[in-house]
């Protein structure tokens, strides 16, 4: 469904990217994992149309969108969940929502997905007046998932949607990206929770300054010593 080939970013000097190459399979929960400043998020600003790129290849659905702008790439299904959640704090919850659906001009068809919605996150429709900068953490983390839904995505990357939530929340938020998958919608997940991740993923991808060093399973991922030792926090024994 998504390919990327041999795609390079450049900040000035800096370069964030070095030609990585990864394939996100359709209805499938792939997840990209690295530490701070890997070049995970670059890579999904670029996809989305957000940061330029300097060399490589972006096909979704067998169609080069590199170029494109955000708003095309959008309506393409490609949706973008961005870190720190972006809602719109002076919006109430129910225009937040609206604005997702700004593209779909079909009163039943966004009635659905606006079911689907409630039915993933029941506290948001218990929150459609209020505005949207005076909900928690978590339901920001909700409604942001929720605006993303409104807009029917065929593929949905979301950018460290665990950030800063209490655990019970985290363990909710996980809960919907699987159910999103179930719904035929594709995920592509960025995260430094690299075990809840794993859990989840069909596939997944290691990225360590700029380039990918491991690819696998999330079962292969979560049993490699390298990954148990780095980002699992676990020690490895070595045999005398």
């Amino acid at each position: 469904m998504l390919q990327l080939q041999d795609l390079h970013v450049r900040y000035g000097g800096i370069q964030a990217l070095r030609g990585i190459s990864l394939g996100v399979r359709e209805h499938q929960i792939v997840t990209l994992l690295g530490a701070n400043g890997a070049g995970k998020s670059t890579s999904v600003k670029a996809v989305s149309g957000m940061v330029p790129i300097a060399s490589g290849t972006v096909l979704f659905g067998g169609r080069h969108v590199r170029g494109l702008p955000p708003h095309e790439i959008q309506q393409l299904g490609l949706v973008h969940v961005p870190e720190g959640r972006r809602i719109f704090a002076n919006l109430t919850v129910r225009e937040n929502l609206l604005m997702g659906a700004y593209n779909n001009h079909n009163k039943e068809d966004v009635a659905r997905t606006t079911k689907m919605v409630f039915s993933a996150f029941p506290i948001i429709a218990s929150r459609l007046d209020q505005l949207g900068g005076t909900l928690s953490g978590g339901e920001q983390q909700m409604l942001a998932i929720g605006r993303a839904l409104m807009s029917k995505p065929k593929l949905l990357m979301m950018d460290e949607p665990s950030l800063g939530l209490a655990p019970l929340v985290v363990t909710e938020v996980f809960r919907v990206i699987q159910e999103i998958r179930d719904e035929g919608i594709t995920v592509l997940l960025i995260e430094q929770n690299a075990n809840a991740a794993l859990k989840i993923a069909d596939y997944a991808f290691l990225l360590e300054t700029g380039t990918i060093v491991l690819e696998g399973t999330g079962e292969e991922l979560l049993s490699d010593p390298k990954v148990k030792q780095a980002y699992l926090g676990e020690k490895i024994v070595q045999d005398d």
